[in-house]
């Protein structure tokens, strides 16, 4: 929480729940881990629109680690779960459309592991699971 709160608007109501320190063994590149992180969070605030809860959950799974990262915001229609991480998608105004493919690229090619969306409803908010092998 000490690494996202300033990063969060200024004016943001924003709830941000994290799991507590949890002694799992998951190799990372922990820069890049991060960003993925914080794009997932940044997005997740602009699908709130400043107001809402995130939550951040670890699941050990046999030999595999969950992080799933839950937002109160707008929602992901069905059609659109898989091409959210296509290069040049937004739903924004502003920006390239470029966050998701390089959290999928980051994910997949430097960790060897999955993102997805998990669930997702318009107007009930979205959960991207990231899938780590421990």
């Amino acid at each position: 929480m000490l690494y996202l709160r300033p990063r969060l608007p200024a004016r943001a109501r924003i709830e941000v729940s994290t799991p507590a320190d949890a002694e799992l063994q998951v190799p990372l590149n922990r820069p890049l881990f991060s960003w993925v992180l914080e794009n997932l969070i940044r997005n997740a605030i602009d699908a709130m629109e400043g107001e809402g809860s995130i939550t951040i959950e670890i699941i050990p799974e046999g030999d595999h680690v969950h992080v799933d990262v839950t937002d109160t915001g707008k929602g992901i229609p069905p059609s659109q779960h898989k091409t959210v991480f296509q290069p040049g998608f937004t739903t924004k105004k502003r920006g390239w459309g470029l966050g998701l493919s390089l959290t999928k690229r980051i994910i997949e090619q430097y960790h060897g592991g999955r993102i997805f969306v998990k669930k997702s409803a318009p107007g009930k908010g979205t959960t991207f699971r990231i899938s780590l092998k421990g």
